[in-house]
């Protein structure tokens, strides 16, 4: 079950940024082995030279998501990497040892792409509320929501990414709360943006 919960608060963070649950994974398993140890078939993701070109892949997702128009092309963009990013997440929290690519037959007879497929829906559906939400935001506010709203998802992911770790218990109650401000922060936009294409005459009638 705490399995199941960290996968999900590690796919769920891939949804709304590919690298950072797999920058926190990799970090966890090769400075804090106590608290994460990757299966076998998984170690490479605390290869230094892999954390490091995740890292740089890092810093250009955080800029490019910050920057409005840039940001919704980078959505386009990701939605392959964080299904994938969200899937490998996933698969690596599991404590089952994956079976090598090299035997495909293998690897599906026993079930261990269950996680794997999992996760890539779980990062699948979070990119896509992300992918909506973001636009709508940005026209209601020509574009200075884009900065703030990044920031928040960033922080969301980073927050839930070591709650899946250390107490995955909490990761349903911090998706439900990120829900929620998604919703709080798309319904304001759509408000603001109706507000926008009012006629002049009615809101210069407004008291």
């Amino acid at each position: 079950m705490l399995e199941s919960l960290t996968g999900t608060g590690l796919a769920a963070a891939a949804g709304m940024n590919a690298y950072i649950p797999l920058l926190v994974v990799g970090v966890a398993d090769c400075f804090f082995p106590g608290v994460l140890q990757l299966p076998d078939g998984w170690a490479w993701l605390s290869n230094g030279w892999v954390l490091a070109i995740i890292a740089v892949l890092l810093v250009v997702e955080v800029v490019a998501d910050k920057i409005p128009a840039v940001d919704s092309v980078n959505d386009v963009l990701q939605s392959i990497v964080r299904p994938t990013a969200g899937g490998l997440a996933f698969g690596s929290s599991s404590t089952a040892s994956t079976v090598a690519v090299t035997d495909p037959a293998a690897f599906f007879a026993s079930n261990q792409w269950v996680p794997i497929v999992a996760g890539a829906v779980i990062a699948l559906a979070v990119h896509a509320v992300k992918t909506l939400t973001r636009p709508a935001a940005n026209v209601a506010t020509a574009g200075t929501a884009a900065p703030v709203v990044s920031t928040i998802e960033d922080v969301g992911a980073i927050g839930i990414s070591l709650l899946a770790i250390v107490a995955p218990v909490l990761v349903l109650l911090a998706l439900a709360l990120l829900g929620m401000l998604a919703w709080s922060i798309w319904r304001t936009a759509r408000r603001r943006r109706n507000a926008d294409l009012r006629p002049a005459t009615e809101r210069l009638a407004e008291p």
